[in-house]
């Protein structure tokens, strides 16, 4: 017992200001294991910034699936972009096909590497780990998403590159800062919304693969990745309530290519109006099912078992 010890053997409180895992003498266990915000806050941006080094480490070490990354929906890409001026449509368009194919890398990172992802940690045993962890979930994915980021930002930066010096894209942006809002938002409501889903994908199980599946192609058609989502007519209203993707692409291309307002759904100041209440919503949302799911495994002990 430590209290039996000789006072010279004790090891002094830790002082103010030093690490906040620096050992420091409790009364009982209960009292050693109430963290200090500091100490939270902190163990929670080291799970970011693990979780996301091995993402960012592994793109730089396999410069070949960039190649593959790319070269996919570079194709799509072309594809849509013949097919515009093969029947004369207005020249925005191409830009638009060009965005819309950027767009594609950060919907892909966010069903593939962050809903699906506790899914495929339950299936190669490291679920376990993030729950008896002491971390909160959103920690977890926060770093995927940050890691994810960083791939997808490679990707969509190329796409953009090589398509617009190969089909002449010409860009005319007048507002710079709402450019980078409307993408910022867009992007934060995205990952919110792959928090929610993660914890749905790991509830439903063995659907999540079919899950991933259903919601690529519809997305790009609903989503307006290749055409202005205007064209859906009254579906468009009901898809930018709940997609971030469709909204946020529409304020993109308002922004990136000025005069085409009449080619967007809405206004650009509502729209991201929009993008900033579903990042809070979606960001709310997670925070809650994920705690949910959290409890549910400590409690029944059967979200961690392999292949359900």
């Amino acid at each position: 017992m430590s209290g039996d010890l000789p006072p010279s053997t004790m090891s002094p409180a830790a002082p103010r200001g030093s690490s906040p895992y620096a050992w420091r003498p409790g009364s009982d266990p209960e009292a050693a294991a109430r963290w200090s915000r500091r100490r939270l806050v902190v163990t929670n941006l080291r799970s970011v910034l693990g979780r996301a080094f091995p993402r960012i480490v592994g793109a730089l070490r396999e410069p070949s699936w960039v190649a593959f990354e790319v070269g996919m929906p570079l194709l799509t890409t072309t594809a849509f972009v013949l097919v515009y001026r093969a029947i004369g449509a207005p020249e925005e368009f191409v830009g638009f096909a060009v965005v819309g194919g950027a767009m594609i890398a950060f919907w892909m990172n966010v069903i593939w590497s962050m809903a699906a992802q506790l899914y495929w940690e339950r299936s190669q045993g490291n679920l376990e780990l993030y729950f008896t962890a002491p971390i909160h979930l959103m920690s977890i994915l926060l770093g995927m998403a940050i890691g994810g980021l960083f791939m997808s930002s490679i990707r969509a930066i190329v796409v953009i590159v090589a398509a617009s010096l190969l089909f002449g894209v010409r860009y005319a942006i007048d507002d710079w800062a709402a450019l980078l809002l409307a993408f910022v938002l867009t992007l934060a409501a995205l990952y919110g919304l792959g928090m929610l889903l993660a914890s749905l994908f790991l509830l439903w199980g063995r659907e999540a693969w079919h899950l991933v599946q259903l919601l690529q192609e519809p997305v790009y058609f609903l989503g307006g990745l290749y055409t202005p989502i205007r064209v859906l007519g009254s579906l468009a209203f009901l898809i930018v309530s709940i997609l971030p993707l469709a909204v946020g692409l529409d304020a993109i291309r308002q922004l990136a290519f000025a005069g085409t307002e009449e080619m967007g759904l809405l206004p650009v100041r509502v729209e991201i109006a929009i993008l900033a209440v579903m990042v809070v919503v979606f960001i709310l949302l997670a925070h809650r099912a994920l705690g949910f799911v959290e409890r549910l495994a400590r409690r029944e002990g059967r979200l961690t078992i392999r292949w359900q």
